[in-house]
C-alpha cells in the first residue's frame, strides 16, 4: 500500500495551502530586505543600509517561511474515513 491519496498525488490541497503560505512569508521577507539605495551615490546612510527591518526581521521572517515550506513538504496527508 502507498502513502499516495486517492487521486494518485503524494500533496493534497492543505500541502498545497501550506506552500503557498510558506511562499508567501518569503516573498514578503524578501520585500522587507529591498532597498536601501542613497539618492546620491556619494553619501552611505549607515541606519538605511543596516536597519533592523533588514538585518534581523527580514532573515527570521525568511527562516519561518523555508519551515513552513519544509513542514508542508513533509506532512502526511490525514486519513480519509471510511
Amino acid at each position: 500500500m502507498s502513502d499516495k491519496n486517492a487521486t494518485g498525488l503524494q500533496f493534497t490541497k492543505e500541502n498545497y495551502l501550506w506552500m503557498a503560505i510558506g511562499a508567501g512569508v518569503i516573498v514578503v521577507s524578501l520585500l522587507l530586505m529591498a532597498g536601501g539605495k542613497s539618492a546620491d551615490p556619494k553619501v552611505f546612510n549607515y541606519d538605511e543600509v543596516y536597519s533592523t527591518r533588514r538585518i534581523t526581521i527580514a532573515p527570521i521572517l525568511l527562516m519561518v517561511g523555508l519551515i513552513i515550506e519544509m513542514y508542508a513538504i513533509m506532512r502526511k496527508p490525514k486519513k480519509a474515513a471510511k
